[in-house]
This record gives C-alpha cells, structure tokens and sequence, in this order.
C-alpha cells in the first residue's frame, strides 16, 4: 500500500474575514462573483506572504466554482493553505465560508479553490520561492 500525502488540515482562523455590503451586489441582490475573486486573491496572497519574503504576482485562480451565493449581511471567512511548492511558484488552497446573520448564524460553503503565485526578483522574472534576497 502506498501511502499518500494529505492536503494538511484546513485553519482555525481565517486569512481574512469580511462583511459584504450592498456596494458588492448585483442585480440579484447576492454578492458579484467578481468580489468573492478579488478576495480570494488576497487571502491567498496573505498565506503565500507566510512562505517567501519574495515579491511574488498571481498566475492563476484553478477551478473556482459557487456552490451558493453570498447574501448582503453575510460575514465570508476566507481559510487558506499551503498546496505545494514548486521550484518559483506556491499554491495554495482556499475555502470560503459565509455565515449568514441572523440568529441562526448557519455558515455555508460558497467555494473551494486554488491560486498559483510565481515568486520574482526586482526584474520580475521568477526566482526561486527560497533564494536568498539581494542585499541592497
């Protein structure tokens, strides 16, 4: 039997924590797909930040797909981890949560996903994620 690596366990805490407003909404009355992307970005720029004191830029959201809308009022936890590590890039995971206000507090699953960053040096060509920084 061969064993296989587990993803590491998701955090307690999240990345980041919002409350979503009307200004996020569209016609519907649910919040834009495009916000949730603009935060899932940042979270996962806040967990590759723990990893390498790099610059390094997004190159790609993988597989983001809703599985329920967000709600003005609702409290979204974004939780993130490190996926893999490759020579110039890190992948991390991300899971949304929203917790609908009320007095049920239920919290949802809105969606799961993985950003990919390439780390760079001063002239924005990849570097290794672990080399040493230029002294300045």
């Amino acid at each position: 039997m061969t064993d296989v690596p587990l993803s590491p366990p998701w955090p307690v805490e999240p990345s980041i924590r919002v409350l979503l407003l009307p200004k996020d909404t569209n016609e519907h009355g649910t919040i834009f797909g495009g916000v949730i992307l603009s935060h899932l970005d940042l979270a996962a720029a806040v967990e590759a930040g723990r990893h390498t004191e790099h610059r390094f830029v997004t190159v790609a959201l993988r597989e983001v797909k809703f599985e329920q809308p967000v709600h003005v009022g609702d409290t979204v936890s974004f939780y993130t981890r490190l996926e893999g590590k490759g020579q110039t890039s890190l992948t991390i995971g991300i899971r949304v949560e929203a917790r609908r206000r009320g007095p049920s507090a239920e919290s949802v699953l809105v969606t799961t996903a993985e950003a990919v960053f390439v780390t760079v040096g001063a002239d924005g060509k990849p570097v290794a994620w672990d080399s040493p920084l230029p002294v300045s």
